[in-house]
């Protein structure tokens, strides 16, 4: 299975998540702040097929902008991403869209089927 990096502030929604995905034989390493993903990404890449997962909804974390500098960076090679938002903030969504999110869904969706996004995206475009 997939190498799971997630990036979220809230410790309980993380925790949900991080069973959700290790229930389905995913390696979850939850990240509770975008100044903790580049020194982790730095110390050890994740291979080609992780997937890393971004709390589109913290006001504290601008996820699109911090993908972006990642990707400009080539810290993500061979990295999917997926972003999760409030279904009511479009904005957000079509902003992360743009950044280049592989997948951008409705926190709801994530809740529900994180498991199954995991996989369809860590088995290659």
């Amino acid at each position: 299975m997939a190498l799971v990096l997630a990036l979220t502030a809230d410790l309980l929604f993380g925790s949900r998540l991080q069973g959700a995905l290790a229930a389905a034989g995913h390696d979850v390493e939850l990240i509770g702040d975008g100044a903790a993903l580049t020194p982790r990404l730095a110390a050890t890449p994740p291979p080609a097929g992780a997937v890393l997962v971004f709390d589109l909804t913290d006001a504290r974390l601008d996820g699109s902008a911090l993908l972006e500098e990642l990707a400009a960076a080539g810290a993500l090679p061979g990295v999917r991403t997926l972003g999760f938002y409030s279904h009511v903030d479009v904005t957000t969504r079509e902003r992360a869209s743009r950044a280049g999110f592989d997948l951008v869904v409705p926190r709801s969706r994530i809740a529900r089927d994180a498991a199954g996004l995991v996989a369809s995206l860590s088995a290659g475009p």
